[in-house]
């Protein structure tokens, strides 16, 4: 019998003045019972409208039909028809403004929680049945992946799965991209990703950890080794700063670098001799996901006060609204219309404040947000001594500073063909943050998918 509640099941959580002191997972997860209720709630629409808002087109209906059945396991086995990745985008994916966005559900209540349902048979897999992969039969052509984040463990999972010989180069010492150095361990537990890059290799992929493509090796030079075709997902690693008196100061970060030391170098655990500061009052510039985790990160590290200073409203931040949410329960404080303008200095190198303005709004700008204006003579302090700037990111330079005749754009993203993901040379394919900007993990997955399908046919032809 279908479920008719208007609301979704509740996501079981941690406590707000508990989880705020541990890095250990915010959201619990579904029961068998609360999923198989909510998966009830699905109405199984013959035209699919939410299979249109997902990147990698899981097949949304069919797999919730056979979570309403309390059949899991065909369950996973739908999902990863098209998402290699599920445990991760059910975890990190923007359902609100994909899939559910497009659910019929949603027009008269809340629409059908998609990805907390992918999220319980992804786990629920892993937990109850994790069969042991079988090897693809290698057809010996040899295919490089440079960067091991979503878009590239999309792509390189999809090729290895028909037969060809991937390689997985990887700049840091652990492979998993954004996924491990920026997200943290309360959205993302590192184990999943983990294992999903376990499972790569289980499928025959060579991962390549410390290798930094454009300095270490180049793309020909890939080419010289015997690969046929490069996929280049490297990220959008390269941080943006305001430019402001002060930002040399120690105590300021990038939330790149904030967000690597506390992710994959561990510095939320003492057994690990990483550097960074602990903090008494920190202020987060910026309104994405990623100040977000920053801000979050600072409280759990133990700072007394943690400020997000935004310049533009609540209605504009890019943020999720879960992540918004979370971080409120938590104890975040939100200074928004207002913009930073200097950082103080202690007198000793080091911040003692942040000297901020408040803004109004005025009419939409290109993003079609409205924008930002100063109110002149309304400066104020807020007293901290970290500042962490959230304000972006760019590609890195490397690949395409030693990479004749690849073509990008004037934010140094690379320009592919958005039907194929090729680039301007032939055989060198690309997808995620480093042809789109800092975007979402789905679509850098989406992109990965596409670049797989493009390069097997390239190959093959």
């Amino acid at each position: 019998m279908a479920n008719m509640t208007m609301e979704k099941t509740p996501m079981p959580e941690q406590a707000p003045d508990i989880r705020n002191k541990n890095f250990k997972e915010v959201t619990l997860g579904y029961t068998e019972e609360m999923a198989i209720g909510e998966a009830k709630r699905c109405l199984n629409c013959k035209n699919m409208p939410c299979v249109q808002g997902c990147p990698v087109n899981i097949h949304i209906p069919e797999f919730i039909a056979k979570v309403a059945e309390g059949n899991f396991a065909e369950a996973y086995k739908v999902i990863t028809l098209t998402n290699s990745l599920p445990a991760i985008s059910g975890r990190v994916c923007p359902q609100e403004t994909q899939c559910e966005m497009h659910c019929v559900r949603g027009i008269k209540g809340e629409p059908v929680a998609i990805g907390r349902l992918e999220r319980f048979v992804a786990d629920w897999y892993r937990e109850n049945v994790n069969e042991e992969v079988v090897k693809p039969e290698s057809n010996g052509i040899k295919v490089a992946v440079v960067g091991s984040g979503p878009s590239s463990l999309t792509c390189a999972s999809d090729l290895a799965k028909v037969g060809y010989q991937v390689t997985v180069y990887e700049a840091f010492h652990t492979a998993g991209g954004v996924l491990v150095y920026g997200i943290p361990e309360f959205r993302l537990p590192k184990d999943i990703v983990k294992h999903e890059v376990d499972g790569l290799i289980a499928h025959g992929v060579e991962v390549k950890t410390d290798m930094v493509i454009g300095r270490i090796l180049t793309i020909d030079e890939l080419f010289d080794a015997g690969y046929k075709a490069v996929f280049i997902g490297t990220g959008a690693g390269l941080p943006s700063f305001m430019g402001i008196p002060g930002e040399a100061l120690s105590g300021v970060y990038s939330a790149n670098e904030y967000l690597t030391r506390i992710n994959l170098m561990k510095a939320y655990n003492s057994e690990y001799d990483t550097p960074v500061k602990k903090s008494k009052n920190v202020a987060v510039v910026g309104g994405g996901n990623v100040a977000m985790d920053a801000a979050r990160c600072a409280k759990r590290l133990g700072a007394e006060n943690v400020y997000i200073v935004y310049r533009r409203s609540e209605e504009e931040m890019p943020a999720r609204n879960e992540e918004i949410h979370h971080a409120k329960e938590e104890g975040i404080e939100f200074h928004l219309l207002n913009n930073p303008v200097k950082i103080i200095d202690d007198g000793k190198g080091s911040v003692a404040g942040i000297q901020c303005i408040k803004m109004e709004l005025g009419e939409p700008d290109a993003s079609g947000r409205r924008r930002p204006i100063e109110v002149k003579g309304s400066e104020f302090e807020l007293e901290v001594d970290t500042v962490i700037m959230a304000l972006g990111t760019s590609p890195n330079p490397f690949i395409r500073t030693t990479t004749p005749g690849i073509e990008v754009n004037r934010k140094g993203c690379l320009v592919v063909n958005e039907e194929t993901m090729q680039t301007s040379r032939d055989g060198i394919y690309a997808g995620g943050d480093a042809v789109t900007g800092a975007a979402t993990v789905i679509l850098a997955m989406g992109a990965g998918k596409k670049a797989a399908a493009a390069i097997d046919e390239y190959l093959k032809g």
